[in-house]
């Protein structure tokens, strides 16, 4: 099965893989030389350390023989051998480690990429912990599984058929015998190792959960403190806890079976070979050299095929967390760019919803919207809370595709043209601002990444947050902490009025954008947003009113559908939704 990843990039479309064996083909494809160096070292290595037994022979027939010089000989040469061995294994470890290590960067990369294309709801319904657990998993997965397949699995086949060879040349019957020894171990692994890669997905999702839950506790441990509630989440999380330690127990005790299980086999496959050998020795068929032969190459490949089991399961595991996160994160994308998609060009900054309709979860929303905002128009949006407001800007970022109708810019149909560039053209600032965990200046000039100081600075004081920033201790190159909770709310919501300055583009949204300000920083705000505002196509969402006075124009929405239409002026004076709200004021809020 292939999930297609249709994110545009250039125009062409990047299929991903979503199955783990395709996946790893995909991501190891350009270090694939690296993989088939490895594999080749290897195989020789594996099948020379394996042959070494045969020394043994030699030296044994040598000592018969009475050949002292050949047996000194020999004795020499065995450790020369098994250093060149050590070196060819070496020399794997450094092919094994570029195509490890370098698939799985590739990995952590592919991943990412496809990731962020996800839309919005992606992101809403799932822990920020869990997705990272989920690349984690998989890289990790990457890590343990190529060396485990190249190093145990692939070394112990070679040895398996060295060792089939050599023994089958000194005793036909006990080669017959050790053949049906592996093909039993093969199917009875192979059969065990399906029920662990169940047990190792389930295993894997209960850490995802875990990791959710602890993220989840973390990134609100504000609200935990405030409402004493360390001992119910401390009780949820040992609940998460606890169904870890039982899928890890399970897991854990069902290799120890599989490893006895083994032991067993081998044991009376082994039994009835070295009765075999015996019988023919005492009978003079095979001498003491031969034997002495088997019984070193049997030595040898025993500890192999005891944990072949252990390593049948190590690949099982990964392949259970690799199934876990590449379902999750290669789910096909709800929103995607059309092949070729241009960018949006906007002259004026015109929005045209025609004839609109979405639903969400079976709940319309809108149905048969028609609006139109023309050029550098200030619009403010009203309503209670469910009226509408949020979702419609949701749709004129394309965080969801409309049911039916189109929303144009200047003509252009936000369906028909890339998301990065529909969102490159509208500055958002929303009711509470995002911050990244780092500097002030990063934070700014985020919407602009290659911005100099100087433009960062300009920006700042206009959204007066250059004051406060030059108070602290390493100004701009302040870190912010996560979410920004080094800052004050007025503070981290003048940052994000700073970046949205910084990004100058022709359509602005205000979500509540002076929400989070004290009295005193509205007032400075108030004149920041008026000077941005010049020459824009601007929609202002607030509870606040008064903040909408200097609007061109204010919409009133009621269950999707547009009430009232008109000026401040207009609305108050009138005898409308928009009037008793003006009356019932609180504070300079909708009361509602």
């Amino acid at each position: 099965m292939v999930k297609e990843n249709e994110h545009s990039e250039r125009g062409k479309i990047s299929p991903v893989p979503g199955t783990p064996w395709s996946f790893f083909l995909y991501v190891s494809k350009p270090y694939r030389h690296w993989l088939y160096m490895g594999i080749l070292v290897v195989i020789t290595a594996s099948a020379l350390s394996t042959s070494t037994s045969y020394f043994f022979k030699l030296i044994v027939d040598a000592v018969e023989a009475g050949d002292t010089l050949a047996a000194m000989r020999y004795g020499l040469l065995f450790p020369v051998a098994i250093l060149g061995v050590q070196v060819l294994y070496r020399i794997s470890g450094y092919a094994v480690a570029n195509v490890t290590i370098r698939t799985s960067k590739h990995t952590a990369d592919v991943l990412l990429t496809y990731l962020l294309e996800h839309n919005h709801s992606y992101f809403l319904n799932r822990f920020a912990g869990s997705v990272t657990n989920k690349i984690r998993n998989v890289t990790g997965a990457f890590e343990s599984v190529i060396p485990d397949i190249i190093w145990t699995q692939l070394t112990a086949f070679v040895a398996f058929v060295v060792t089939f060879f050599m023994i089958s040349l000194v005793d036909a019957q006990a080669a017959l015998v050790f053949f049906l020894l592996l093909v039993v171990l093969i199917l009875i692994n192979q059969r065990l190792a399906k029920t662990k890669a169940l047990l190792s997905k389930e295993n894997a999702e209960a850490g995802t959960r875990l990791q959710g839950g602890i993220s989840d506790v973390i990134s609100n441990m504000s609200a935990v403190r405030q409402y004493a509630q360390t001992p119910s989440e401390l009780k949820r999380l040992s609940g998460l806890t606890e169904e870890k330690q039982r899928t890890s127990l399970l897991n854990w005790f069902y290799t120890e079976k599989l490893l006895l299980i083994n032991v067993v086999i081998i044991f009376v496959f082994a039994l009835l070979m070295f009765w075999l050998l015996i019988s023919e020795w005492t009978r003079g068929a095979i001498g003491a050299g031969d034997f002495i032969l088997v019984l070193a190459l049997v030595s040898q490949i025993t500890g192999t095929m005891v944990f072949i089991g252990r390593a049948m399961n190590a690949t099982a595991r990964a392949l259970g967390e690799l199934h876990e996160g590449l379902d999750d994160i290669l789910v096909p994308y709800d929103i995607v760019d059309r092949k070729e998609a241009p960018l949006l060009t906007v002259s004026s900054g015109e929005i045209v919803w025609k004839e609109v309709g979405f639903s969400y979860e079976q709940n319309t929303i809108f149905s048969d919207f028609s609006l139109t905002i023309p050029a550098r128009q200030r619009v403010g949006l009203v309503g209670s809370s469910g009226a509408g407001k949020s979702t419609f800007v949701a749709l004129l970022l394309r965080q969801s595709d409309l049911g039916s109708g189109s929303i144009l810019i200047d003509n252009q149909d936000i369906t028909g043209i890339t998301q990065a560039s529909l969102r490159q053209a509208i500055a958002v600032v929303p009711q509470e601002p995002i911050l990244f965990h780092r500097t002030i200046r990063e934070n700014i000039s985020y919407s602009k990444p290659y911005s100099t100081l100087e433009e960062v600075i300009a920006v700042a004081k206009l959204a007066h947050a250059h004051e406060f920033i030059m108070s602290l201790p390493l100004k701009y190159e302040t870190l912010v902490g996560e979410r920004g909770v080094k800052l004050s709310g007025g503070q981290k919501q003048r940052v994000a009025i700073a970046r949205a300055m910084l990004k100058n583009a022709p359509i602005l949204v205000l979500d509540e954008a002076t929400s989070a300000l004290d009295s005193e920083s509205e007032v400075l705000i108030q004149s920041a947003l008026h000077t941005l505002m010049e020459g824009k196509t601007v929609i202002a969402i607030a509870h606040r009113l008064s903040t909408l006075r200097e609007m061109d124009r204010i919409i009133v929405l009621e269950n999707g559908k547009i009430s009232e239409d008109g000026t401040h002026t207009e609305l108050a004076s009138g005898n409308g939704i928009y009037a008793r709200l003006w009356e019932h004021q609180s504070g300079g809020f909708i009361s509602e």
